[in-house]
């Protein structure tokens, strides 16, 4: 996660967000530096509008928060099979959130 803060920080600040930039931040911060790491999130933030990521991402609980409340009259009325399935792709979801966490700490 500090690798993505330290981007962040180097994009409020004005600054290119390039390997050194990002080595920079993490060293002063005392965090211990992973070249591999950093050279990913260089590659992957290469062309990639931050500000629109980072209003996206602030849209998105919103929508998520929302989708559950409309859900609920429906769940209730559902049989248990469809419940299974549920688990089914939250497990799906969770395991694709954990190969994100290993790219950036």
């Amino acid at each position: 996660m500090e690798y993505i803060y330290a981007a962040l920080l180097l994009h409020k600040a004005g600054k290119k967000i390039d390997e050194n930039g990002v080595k920079a931040v993490l060293t002063a911060a005392g965090a211990k530096v992973d070249e591999s790491r950093v050279k990913a999130l260089v590659a992957a933030l290469d062309g990639v509008n931050i500000e629109d990521a980072i209003s996206k991402a602030a849209a998105a609980p919103v929508a998520v928060a929302a989708a559950p409340a409309a859900a609920a009259p429906a769940a209730a009325a559902a049989a248990p099979a469809k419940e299974e399935k549920k688990e089914d792709k939250k497990a799906e979801e969770e395991s694709g959130m954990a190969g994100l966490g290993a790219l950036f700490g």
